[in-house]
């Protein structure tokens, strides 16, 4: 516990326990005094009124007259806490009662003829005081006639009166001593921990800055400086830590100035349209996956604008791409000065906006479109000695917790866009999905469907393919991806993009990746067994539903417990949005998985390239560049240079670069220029039944 605490705990603690030590033992003291008290005070007022009450009752008793002793009793109940009051006859009989009480027969319980008889319970207190006849010598030939007691003075047992007091005043007031001795100890305590709480903090304030300091210095904040208050070996020390500090910032500063002017270029390039400055469709389409997702979790209502030009061939055609370049500038500027703070505008590309309205109403929305559609009607364009005008159809879509996914919300917008051109252009339409909708999810039920019936009549099927060199150099390991594919009931073969989608929205997916991993496996056992000339490597694709199931990842660990030397015949793909999504639940994945030698693979990677700062976290060998940058190098040189950068910062950080759609020898040759290590795709090997796979040696 006192290694767990911190210098200013250890301080507070060391001023705290004696106090609080002795100040409880004070109150103990003085709780149990006036316990005392109380009671004692109880018993000496009870013991008083039986000592009165004996005597005064001698005559009643003596006399049989039970009238005095009831008026007597009255008057003695009066008394506080008297709970009863009763008169026994010498033989234990009952002459006379007032109030509440049970009383025992005192001469058959022996009660004592010379003092009083004391019974405690908890709630009260029961007293029984003797009442005797005093009998006094008369001397009658005193001279004076008077009385003389003498000492030879005899007295009769004539009976008892009996006394019952209430304990209950008593034990409140004790209560009420307990909560004041209480509220009085924690007041105490309070302004002692207040007091050493200060004393603690001016003590360790320096300390703890020079320790925040460092430990932020650690975190990579070398911006970080502590405070020098201090002259001696504190001062020294401080003074030091700024020195190393500022040492190391400028080392990185120096060192990393040009590679954040080169990633801050190429992350604008790749997030932002170059001709207009908005930010493009890819990008537009993550802050759209983001939008909606805030739809379906937290009920908000947003919506989306698919907004196209009138007239714009018009101007193309007839000045040519520049004056349309330079439209679309203008057209830009003047979208960009009637956005509202949290809106989006973005060029998807030619002459076709979208602008994506947050935490706005289908109705406000409408009011914000139409002032954009009036602004660009009553914009005039001019170029040389000509002036155009031009208008734009806007096609919009509600986003609420009812919506499908970014890609459907998409089309959608561009269907109502184009109903807009339909009645007339330079128009809004709002898009009514309740028929689409119902036909997507008839279709995706279909799906499901067959996708549970495939996996119960085991019509699931794997498919390989190669991962190879890309200077040719040939590798004791084969290294193959294995391919999921489902066999339709005709024997048909259907790829896995066609049901994927149902699968995920419909969380099968762990089922379909359950099966995957058990026939990899058994494909393992057998490849092992054969001893060929050359091991292989077998890459599996898990998705970002699989990942977060528990029950899928026992069941791996549970199935490489079993079989041990399989693990480092095994290389797991996760993609991109998976591993960012659930970046705490992958990094154990991977640490239980390395244990048994897997590898990793970072899939599709580059689809997002906030995705840089994880990547360091993220403890993989192939970092799989994504097709869609890879395709289209030959004459994309943006492409190009995305591929060359990812390449890089891979190969910074010890990693495998695979480059994947590789379909042509033109790609192939300028992905060996660049340098990545591997490549796949159908230019390189077509994807073949895993039969093949075996039947090699």
């Amino acid at each position: 516990m006192a290694k767990s605490l911190g210098i200013r705990g250890r301080v507070i603690g060391l001023a705290m326990v004696p106090v609080a030590i002795i100040g409880i033992l004070l109150m103990f003291l003085l709780i149990r005094g006036k316990i005392d008290d109380l009671d004692q005070s109880l018993h000496t007022r009870a013991i008083a009124i039986a000592r009165q009450l004996a005597p005064a009752t001698e005559y009643g008793v003596a006399s049989g007259n039970v009238e005095v002793l009831q008026n007597l009793l009255e008057k003695a109940a009066i008394e506080p806490d008297v709970r009863g009051v009763a008169v026994f006859a010498s033989d234990g009989r009952w002459l006379a009662q007032v109030g509440l009480g049970t009383w025992t027969n005192p001469q058959e319980a022996g009660m004592p003829a010379d003092r009083i008889y004391q019974a405690e319970y908890p709630d009260r207190l029961v007293y029984y005081a003797p009442i005797t006849r005093t009998e006094v010598a008369v001397d009658d030939f005193n001279p004076a006639g008077a009385t003389v007691e003498r000492p030879a003075s005899q007295s009769h047992l004539l009976g008892w009166v009996g006394l019952d007091v209430s304990r209950s005043a008593t034990i409140r007031s004790q209560r009420e001593a307990i909560v004041r001795s209480l509220a009085v100890l924690l007041a105490g305590l309070g302004v002692s921990l207040t007091l050493a709480w200060r004393i603690g903090r001016q003590i360790t304030r320096p300390i703890l800055a020079l320790t925040h300091t460092v430990s932020r210095i650690g975190e990579g904040h070398l911006d970080e400086r502590v405070e020098a208050t201090g002259q001696a070996e504190l001062g020294v020390l401080q003074r030091g830590v700024n020195h190393m500090a500022a040492h190391l910032q400028t080392m990185q500063d120096q060192m990393q100035e040009k590679i954040d002017r080169a990633t801050a270029r190429l992350v604008y390039q790749a997030s932002h349209d170059a001709l207009t400055g908005l930010i493009n469709r890819r990008e537009f389409e993550q802050r759209l996956e983001r939008t909606l997702l805030s739809a379906l979790q937290q009920g908000r209502e947003h919506a989306l604008c698919y907004m196209d030009l009138d007239q714009f061939k018009v101007i193309n055609d007839s000045c040519g791409h520049a004056a349309g370049d330079e439209l679309l500038r203008q057209l830009a500027l003047l979208l960009k000065s009637n956005l509202r703070e949290r809106d989006t505008l973005a060029r998807l590309g030619g002459d076709e906006f979208a602008l994506l309205l947050e935490n706005c109403s289908l109705a406000d929305a409408l009011e914000v479109a139409d002032v954009f559609r009036a602004e660009v009607q009553r914009f005039r364009f001019k170029w040389g000695d000509r002036i155009f005008s031009v208008g734009m159809s806007v096609g919009m879509v509600a986003i609420n917790a009812e919506s499908g996914t970014a890609a459907s919300l998409m089309s959608a917008a561009d269907a109502a866009c184009y109903v807009a051109k339909d009645h007339g252009r330079n128009q809004i339409h709002v898009y009514e999905s309740r028929d689409s909708d119902l036909a997507r999810h008839r279709g995706e039920m279909q799906w499901v469907t067959r996708i549970q019936r495939a996996l119960e009549e085991q019509r699931l099927r794997l498919s390989w393919q190669d991962i190879r060199r890309a200077d040719g150099a040939a590798e004791a390991v084969r290294h193959v991806e294995l391919l999921l594919r489902m066999i339709d009931e005709d024997g048909g073969e259907i790829l896995p993009m066609a049901f994927i989608p149902a699968a995920e929205r419909y969380s099968i997916m762990p089922a379909l990746d359950s099966w995957v991993i058990e026939e990899t496996l058994r494909l393992c056992r057998r490849y092992l067994a054969a001893r060929r000339e050359r091991n292989c490597l077998f890459a599996v694709n898990l998705s970002g539903a699989s990942l977060k199931d528990p029950a899928f990842r026992r069941m791996l660990l549970t199935s490489l417990e079993d079989n041990p030397a399989l693990g480092p015949h095994l290389c797991f793909e996760i993609t991109e949005t998976a591993a960012i999504g659930n970046l705490a639940v992958v990094n154990e994945f991977i640490e239980a998985m390395r244990a048994f030698g897997c590898r990793f693979a970072l899939d599709d990677f580059g689809s997002g390239l906030s995705s840089f700062t994880y990547l360091k976290n993220l403890k993989v060998d192939y970092l799989k560049i994504d097709g869609a940058f890879v395709r289209d190098i030959a004459v994309n040189p943006v492409d190009r240079s995305m591929v060359d950068a990812i390449h890089r910062i891979g190969h910074q950080m010890g990693l495998k670069t695979v480059a994947e759609y590789v379909e042509s020898d033109q790609v192939l040759a300028l992905l060996r220029e660049i340098g990545v290590d591997y490549v796949q795709g159908s230019g390189i090997h077509q994807p073949q039944p895993l039969e093949a796979l075996c039947q090699e040696p």
